[in-house]
């Protein structure tokens, strides 16, 4: 398909099928390097039960740190597997813009490591909220610019774009507002992250007619 002076590949050519492919692949391998990350610790006497738990014990914020990190992906890739299940085609616009947040889900895991091992420093806790808040950032972007370049093949009113807007920002307010709160307490700091959660459920109660095209 040709739209205007741009192609336009529709979703059972193959480009379609590589690009969700592509993206498929980087979103496994980046949830794999979350647990890769987190080292087995190195005992001074083999077979120490006591020193073994010791040292299991000084990798609660590094398993913290998978968990919240995996869910986070996960969250990312249902987003982004529900947006490319109403797209009509790809164009190189589309493309593009997917490998720069991609991009940033490959670097996830750098902000969740230093986030294991230095969750009392401000400073990882603002690397993981900057990186999170970019990418939770780019989901408008791609929404928005398929919506706008006619890609999707479902009708979205302006009202649930707004809709589907707010809900994709509001992780980004919260890693935002997190960043001030990280030099005062950094726990205090990860746990506005999950004030989304709450949130989530009642924008939900609040969608607009027609927003279940976007879930």
């Amino acid at each position: 398909m040709v739209r205007g002076s741009a192609r336009v590949w529709g979703r059972d050519t193959v480009e379609f099928g590589r690009v969700t492919g592509f993206s498929d692949g980087l979103f496994a391998i980046a949830m794999t390097l979350l647990i890769v990350e987190v080292g087995v610790p190195r005992m001074i006497h083999t077979g120490s039960s006591r020193e073994l738990l010791d040292k299991l014990g000084d990798l609660v914020p590094e398993f913290a740190g998978f968990f919240l990190s995996f869910a986070l992906i996960g969250r990312y890739w249902v987003a982004h597997h529900q947006m490319f299940s109403v797209l009509r085609g790809i164009d190189y616009g589309l493309i593009s813009r997917n490998l720069v947040y991609l991009a940033f889900i490959a670097f996830l895991p750098f902000p969740t490591a230093l986030l294991g091992d230095y969750f009392d420093n401000p400073l990882a806790v603002i690397a993981y909220a900057v990186t999170g808040a970019i990418v939770s950032g780019l989901e408008v972007v791609l929404l928005r610019y398929a919506w706008k370049a006619n890609l999707l093949r479902v009708k979205v009113t302006p009202q649930v774009m707004h809709w589907g807007s707010v809900m994709s920002l509001s992780p980004v307010v919260a890693f935002l507002i997190s960043i001030p709160v990280a030099f005062v307490s950094t726990p205090i700091a990860v746990l506005m992250w999950l004030i989304t959660v709450p949130f989530g459920v009642y924008m939900h109660r609040r969608a607009p007619a027609g927003a279940d095209v976007l879930e």
